[in-house]
């Protein structure tokens, strides 16, 4: 292959292949082939199964945090390992391998004795950076969707899906976790992450992308590399990556400020919970609603100032339960639509997947990670500073103003483009 296929924003000028490909992409499945991944990061990690099992054996609060910190590490550092997806074997074979040793990791971690021995951390992170195969894996082949429509589209069920069933996850997992022995848990976790990787078998086939000569191989590699990350359009995209936007840093801060604005422990769980999980859910969906001609950076700095606009509610609102209800429902929506977008912003960036493209999906996606773990120590320093409103006007502020930034640049890119298109035209 003399040509590389085209990356960037240049991906979108493709001609469409004919014969109904959208559908034969079926992007919807995107939702069913994350959910390895979203049960274990984003519900037994992150979504609070695994520090309810430690709360229940008596580990305090700083060691659960320290473990947790440990396990959420695969998800910043998933690009050291990543890029094998992008070879010997087909993309879809690595998620489903990756999901069945996740799962059996983990089983094997619920039979030790405790669950913050030293044994277990290890399998459990080990079934962490297992499961991050699935995410570059489904990275690899949403670049290699050629309708953008379905890249859209997936995005939006890949969010969707890695969302609610974190969600369920930890519904499951919680409410059985009285009536079942530890090692039997282990076994149900083991299977929320391991069966739903069989949906790899229904992903659209991707034949493996073999070059014979290995300096050959390296020479594609890198001109896809260059193409991608050594390009001055590159710079904005990458701003876009780390700015202070749409971030949901606040996600897990509210919960702290609920007591100020009169809301019990109990509406806390349930907003905070299952159900607004299954609000960014429905947000991310509803992401599939905005059509494909409009370019996805505009579309997700749009959004992000709008995001910005719902947390005005918390910051200038009275401090009442319906101001909390409110405001919160409209964050989580938007900050769900904000994420399908920039998974959208992640494939444009990157453009078509070619042989590194797992590789190159993991290291953008990885740059998304870096404004949701400063926002946090931001937002914290608003709320200690100004109180329960300051850290909603704090990660309002500076979301929109990064977002204003950001969107003034792509606007005046965008109709330079025309222009210098009207120019040639004319000529």
């Amino acid at each position: 292959m003399n040509e590389i296929e085209a990356v960037g924003q240049e991906a979108l000028l493709e001609p469409l292949p004919k014969g109904g490909a959208a559908g034969k992409e079926r992007p919807w499945l995107f939702a069913l082939l994350i959910a390895p991944s979203a049960v274990l990061a984003n519900g037994v990690v992150q979504g609070g199964v695994l520090s309810y099992l430690l709360r229940n054996q008596g580990i305090g609060t700083g060691r659960q945090s320290h473990i947790i910190w440990v396990l959420s590490l695969p998800t910043m550092i998933y690009f050291l390992w990543s890029p094998i997806t992008d070879f010997l074997m087909r993309r879809r074979t690595w998620l489903l391998c990756g999901s069945v040793a996740a799962g059996a990791l983990m089983a094997t971690a619920f039979h030790m004795g405790r669950l913050d021995s030293r044994s277990a951390m290890v399998l459990m992170f080990l079934a962490a950076c297992c499961t991050q195969l699935v995410v570059s894996s489904c990275g690899g082949m949403m670049g290699a969707l050629r309708v953008e429509r379905s890249k859209r589209v997936a995005c939006s069920f890949y969010q969707g899906g890695g969302l609610g069933f974190g969600a369920a996850a930890v519904f499951v997992l919680v409410s059985r976790a009285e009536t079942l022995s530890r090692p039997a848990l282990g076994l149900l976790a083991a299977a929320l992450i391991a069966v739903p990787g069989l949906f790899a078998l229904a992903a659209p086939k991707q034949e493996v992308i073999a070059d014979h000569a290995f300096v050959k191989t390296m020479r594609r590699i890198w001109t896809e590399f260059k193409s991608t990350f050594l390009r001055w359009a590159a710079i904005p995209y990458t701003l876009l990556m780390i700015f202070p936007l749409a971030s949901g840093a606040a996600v897990g801060l509210l919960p702290g400020v609920a007591r100020d604005y009169g809301v019990n422990g109990q509406h806390v769980a349930w907003v905070n919970g299952l159900g607004g999980a299954l609000v960014m859910a429905a947000g991310s969906l509803a992401a599939t609603l905005i059509a494909a001609r409009f370019q996805a950076s505009v579309a997700y700095l749009t959004l992000a100032l709008v995001n910005s606009g719902t947390l005005g509610v918390l910051w200038l609102g009275p401090l009442r339960p319906s101001t909390y209800y409110l405001g919160l429902m409209l964050y989580l929506f938007t900050i769900g639509t904000c994420y399908a977008m920039f998974t959208a912003v992640v494939l444009e960036f990157m453009g078509h997947s070619g042989k590194s493209g797992s590789g190159r999906y993991s290291i953008i996606n990885s740059l998304g990670n870096v404004p949701v773990v400063y926002m946090i120590a931001v937002d914290g320093w608003g709320g200690g500073k100004w109180g329960a409103r300051g850290l909603a006007g704090t990660e309002a502020v500076v979301g929109a103003i990064g977002a204003l930034i950001l969107l003034a640049y792509f606007l005046m890119r965008k109709q330079s483009n025309a222009a210098a298109e009207g120019a040639g035209v004319e000529a």
